[in-house]
């Protein structure tokens, strides 16, 4: 179960990478040393007492690396002064909605504990946090994971329980270490980083909420995501486990009188859905979902939204699928209706259709109620189909009588 979320802080709280690079620059020109923005951007993640300590030995400089550190922070005491400090968009609803949700979180960042209060202090975010951890309070900097291990240990939270906002690969390593699942920014003024020990990546922060964080770490440990909660059903994704009961819904020639590509084999199946699983789930962020009753947790049958190639095109398509003991119980237009709302409101998607076999009474008056409109007939295989379509989530029917 999620309970912390830890964060860094330049690069993933505030835009402060670049204006860390402009202060060591600076400060290491007094001492004859010329270096680009893209090598200071190599050591993003570490601390600034191990980037001039390496510098120091590889340039043979004759100075105390404590001299150099007091001159970095006048220098960027100085920037921040004249440049302020620029929060990362999104990033502030995010804390709010974590916070909201009883989501402990921590900030564990290779900057200074003094910096670290002092930034999100001036942001007005400080209260959101239960721990600010410094890397400089630590035996080894990132890439090791001390400073997450010392965060989890302040939250009284294992590796497991948490996850990680990283945006450099000195922190993405440090997760990694820790044994932690770490969700990368791909923040560009960070400079080019190898991030791909993080279990998902993103670009910005502007759409992600406690949900999105909730699922992606349930995707991490390869539990199954919860879609949508009814007043009598759940949609979630199906698991492997799931398989053998949904193969038993399948047995029924009624039920599987209009689906395709149903494979006579369970086992068959079981290696058809764990590949769906990674391909599917995983990288689009939907399918096929299951159909579970609220009251008893029994599988009833599936319901989604999958890509199709439909008359030529690439369409978005909902299906449905329910064990014939649950037909007439107004089961599919509570499953279909959920299907579409979290495909228009959460997902964003803009059009869904369903093709029909034009032989599927039960199907077409059930889309016909949900709103979707006859765009045309086609045919596949020598089967006739009928093409319905939704463009606007306001054209979903609330009623639940059909």
């Amino acid at each position: 179960m999620l309970k912390a979320v830890i964060f860094d802080m330049d690069g993933v709280l505030i835009d402060s990478e670049p204006l860390h690079a402009k202060a060591a620059i600076l400060t290491l020109k007094e001492y004859g040393v010329d270096l680009s923005t893209e090598y200071c951007y190599g050591y993003i993640g570490s601390t600034t007492k191990s980037m001039f300590e390496t510098i120091i030995k590889e340039f043979k400089l004759e100075v105390p690396v404590e001299e150099m550190l007091e001159k970095n922070a006048t220098i960027t005491a100085s920037l921040h002064e004249s440049e302020g400090y620029t929060p990362i968009e999104g990033t502030l609803e995010l804390l709010h909605d974590l916070y909201k949700n009883g989501v402990k979180l921590a900030v564990a960042s290779s900057s200074s504990l003094d910096l670290i209060k002092e930034v999100t202090s001036k942001l007005g975010i400080i209260g959101y946090f239960d721990q600010l951890v410094s890397g400089t309070d630590v035996e080894h900097p990132k890439p090791a994971p001390d400073v997450f291990l010392n965060a989890m240990k302040l939250l009284d939270v294992t590796p497991d329980e948490c996850i990680i906002i990283e945006d450099s690969m000195n922190g993405v390593l440090a997760a990694y270490a820790a044994k932690a699942k770490c969700i990368g920014f791909i923040n560009p003024n960070s400079g080019n980083q190898d991030l791909s020990k993080a279990c998902v990546l993103i670009e910005s922060f502007k759409y992600i909420t406690y949900q999105f964080i909730v699922n992606e770490y349930r995707r991490a440990y390869g539990l199954p995501i919860t879609i949508a909660t009814t007043e009598r059903l759940i949609i979630r994704e199906l698991t492997v486990e799931d398989i053998t009961n949904m193969y038993q819904i399948y047995q029924n020639p009624e039920v599987c009188k209009y689906i395709d590509n149903l494979d006579e084999y369970l086992e068959i199946e079981i290696e058809k859905h764990k590949a769906y699983i990674k391909n599917v789930y995983e990288f689009f962020g939907y399918g096929l979902w299951g159909v579970f009753s609220k009251e008893t947790g029994e599988l009833i049958g599936r319901c989604g939204i999958q890509n199709q190639e439909i008359d030529g095109k690439v369409e978005i398509e909902i299906g449905y699928l329910l064990d014939q003991n649950h037909w007439g119980l107004g089961y599919a237009i509570e499953c279909t209706r959920a299907v579409l709302l979290y495909a228009f409101e959460e997902l964003g998607i803009n059009r869904v259709v369903a093709k029909i076999n034009k032989l599927n009474t039960r199907s077409i008056n059930l889309a016909k109620h949900m709103g979707l409109h006859l765009e045309k007939e086609i045919t596949i295989a020598k089967r006739v189909y009928e093409l319905y379509a939704i463009e606007n989530v306001d054209e979903i029917s609330l009623e639940d009588e059909a």
